[in-house]
């Protein structure tokens, strides 16, 4: 009982401890909520359409894109491609669902059937689309996935064959929604009449301009309160995106006169030979042009950048600039040092003999395991490729009437096997070396077997043209590029400029240091290039981290150098702020402001009073049109335009503020447009217009009207 009692008087404190565990037990369940939202949200790169993009597939879909890009494209540029690609998907697909449109089997089958309707390798003997071939095909594409197979002589795996066959289906069903949509527009009799009528009917007119000119800028004063209110006015004009403004200091690693010099005395060595190095020692080289081991010397003793290749070229082969000084050299005789390219060269002629500069053959390739292109169905040697070879050259020497036969049945080389092998009139140096030295350096006639990274060849020379003097030559070439020194110099001057502005102001360090600053201003969160240094991702990254703040100075290491950069300014995303729209609203307001004075101070009300009171003339315009609405002397001028359109013949109007000047108009003459019987032609005109601009107006709109959620940033992805 009394312990009852005690649980009675405390009964308060009780509910109080029950309640906070009950408390902390939701906070703590909220907080991993949190957790697993944040988590969510790090995944996903964009919601579209209230469907989500996830960071893994995204992510695939931009390492096989950039894979397929190689090097020319960066990772930015690839992004931004699967970023569009993935839009349109996402936009379209939500249409697609609405309307319940899809393909099925069946037509998958047609697209596939289509696409490859003359592809050789599912074709049957009578050159007809064989599905077997193509069933076997991607059932063999399953059974060895992950492993590539190979088609047209390249890799491809089972995950690349169904994104071929999702791209078909895309652009298939696209096609489908499309024609939809234009099977819906129509032009009809009155928008063909209206159109007709917008053409053919108009209007002459006497006219007197002010033009705003008149009025100097500097006598308009617009404040700051004036842009702020022209901006509010006209919101959607001056919506921003968040950026950044930076500045920046390049230090560039780049050669100097006397790395330049430096170079030219290493190949005026090689051009001279030596008996000394610099220390005295005895370093024999030999001078270029008393050489007899070319690619020795130049590959590897002067370790030229340009490897040394025995091949002959023609004039136009040469550096553009320097190829008659080249070309005319006697065998043996060196020409340079001189400088191309960013290099400095040294070019000997080391042979010459005349040549043709085409030929004209036919061949059949035989391919073995693990030539280049190979299909994956070749399974014999190259011991037995070349017996196979050298068996059909000796049959082909006593009968060359069977060459179309034994192309047909043989040959793999599926460029020419229509042409019977035959490769019709092509330049020098057209094929891969050793088939190309057989067919110019042969003789019209010559039969032989020739081996290449394809296979080996049995090649018959057809014909040859225009033989001239073609060249071997060698050169040594030293890329221009700035010595250890100059490298040390150009990072210690950076580290002195870095640690300085972090103690004074970045422009007067870099006045005083006589550098440049390089302003940026409105950089994007997605976006790459920095004017001046190109693709720079890092610092883009940075100048919108939220531990980077203004003022903040930072040294990146960019591809010529280092650039030490500033952070100055931040804007959130709205309204453009008034400095940074000035520039763009100020003539605006003038043209308002200058318009009201011109009116205010005109009191006449005929053209000619007008024009004597602002000292100009009555000018005339003929045949104005609605479709297109310029006014001979003036220019471009709807509004105007427009107003002469709603007066009777006769009639003057008031003032109309134009484009470029306040305007009374009057008009002399209306001639209405030609009236038809039918205006179905007119119609059809409409039509052709609204139903041309389908593919590119539908998606545009369809995407301004979706709800993207962006978070490319955020996720990381740029």
């Amino acid at each position: 009982m009394a312990v009852l009692n005690k649980i009675r008087q405390r009964s308060l404190f009780l509910i109080l401890i029950i309640a906070l565990a009950l408390f902390s037990f939701v906070l703590a369940d909220l907080f991993r909520n949190s957790d697993a939202l944040t988590s969510k949200s790090q995944n996903i790169v964009a919601t579209i359409n209230g469907k989500d993009i996830t960071r893994e597939d995204f992510l695939q879909k931009v390492e096989v894109a950039q894979r397929q890009a190689g090097p020319n494209a960066t990772n930015t540029q690839v992004v931004n491609r699967i970023w569009d690609q993935e839009v349109r998907k996402a936009v379209m697909e939500s249409q697609y669902e609405a309307l319940g449109i899809s393909i099925e089997k069946d037509k998958m089958r047609d697209l596939i059937k289509t696409a490859l309707a003359t592809n050789p390798e599912f074709l049957n003997e009578a050159g007809i689309f064989d599905e077997n071939k193509l069933n076997e095909f991607i059932a063999n594409l399953k059974e060895i996935a992950p492993q590539p197979g190979f088609f047209n002589g390249q890799p491809i795996t089972y995950s690349d064959w169904t994104n071929y066959e999702q791209s078909l289906a895309t652009n298939a069903l696209q096609q489908n929604y499309y024609n939809l949509v234009k099977a819906g527009l129509t032009g009809t009799l009155a928008e063909g009449e209206l159109d007709h009528n917008l053409e053919g009917h108009k209007v002459d007119i006497k006219y007197v301009q002010v033009p705003y000119t008149a009025i100097p800028d500097s006598t308009v004063a617009v404040s700051k309160s004036d842009i702020s209110a022209y901006i509010k006015a006209h919101k959607k004009q001056y919506e921003v995106d968040e950026s950044r403004d930076i500045r920046y200091v390049e230090f560039k690693e780049e050669a100097t006169l006397e790395d330049e010099e430096a170079i030219k005395a290493e190949l005026n060595m090689y051009l001279n030979g030596r008996l000394v190095d610099d220390t005295g020692r005895k370093d024999t080289i030999v001078a270029f042009s008393q050489v007899k081991n070319h690619a020795q010397y130049i590959n590897t003793i002067a370790g030229s950048n340009e490897k040394y290749e025995e091949r002959f070229v023609f004039k136009n082969s040469l550096p553009t600039p320097y190829a008659d000084s080249i070309y005319n050299l006697n065998v043996g005789e060196v020409f340079g040092p001189y400088k191309h390219d960013g290099q400095f060269k040294l070019t000997k002629l080391i042979a010459e003999k005349n040549i043709p500069d085409s030929a004209k053959v036919r061949h059949i390739l035989i391919p073995f395991l693990g030539a280049r292109s190979a299909a994956p169905d070749i399974i014999q040697t190259e011991a037995e490729a070349k017996a196979t070879a050298d068996s059909l050259l000796t049959i082909l020497k006593k009968d060359r009437s069977k060459f179309p036969e034994f192309v047909e049945e043989f040959s793999s080389d599926q460029g020419s096997v229509q042409n019977e092998g035959r490769y019709d009139w092509h330049p020098y140096n057209t094929m891969v070396p050793e088939f190309n030295d057989f067919e110019f350096e042969g003789e019209v006639g010559d039969l032989g077997v020739v081996k290449t990274v394809f296979g080996f060849h049995i090649i018959e020379i057809e014909g040859q043209k225009d033989k001239k003097r073609a060249v071997n030559v060698g050169t040594i070439s030293k890329k221009i590029e700035p010595s250890e020194a100059t490298i040390n110099k150009v990072f210690r001057d950076a580290s002195k400029f870095e640690v300085e502005v972090d103690k004074k102001d970045f422009q007067e360090v870099a006045t005083e240091s006589k550098y440049t600053v390089r302003p940026i201003n409105g950089i994007k969160v997605l976006d790459e290039n920095i004017t001046g240094i190109g693709s720079q991702r890092q610092i883009v990254r940075w100048a919108f981290e939220d531990e980077s703040k203004v003022g903040d100075i930072k040294r990146f290491t960019i591809s010529s150098g280092y650039a030490i950069v500033q952070l100055v300014a931040k804007h959130d995303k709205g309204l453009m702020a008034v400095e940074d729209a000035s520039a763009s609203v100020l003539p605006l307001i003038r043209k308002e402001k200058k318009a009201q004075i011109i009116k205010d101070r005109i009191s006449a009300t005929t053209l000619e009073d007008v024009a004597a009171a602002e000292n100009t003339n009555v000018r005339t315009a003929s045949a104005i049109t609605m479709k297109t609405p310029t006014i001979s002397g003036a220019g471009r001028e709807p509004l105007v335009v427009g107003t002469a359109f709603g007066l009777d013949e006769g009639e003057t109007s008031g003032l109309i503020e134009g484009e470029k000047g306040v305007y009374m108009i009057q008009v002399t003459k209306v001639t209405p447009a030609v009236a038809l019987d039918n205006y179905q032609a007119a119609a059809n005109r409409v039509e052709q217009r609204k139903t041309g601009a389908v593919t590119t107006k539908v998606y545009n709109a369809l995407k301004a009207a979706a709800v993207i959620e962006d978070n490319r940033a955020k996720t990381q992805v740029q």
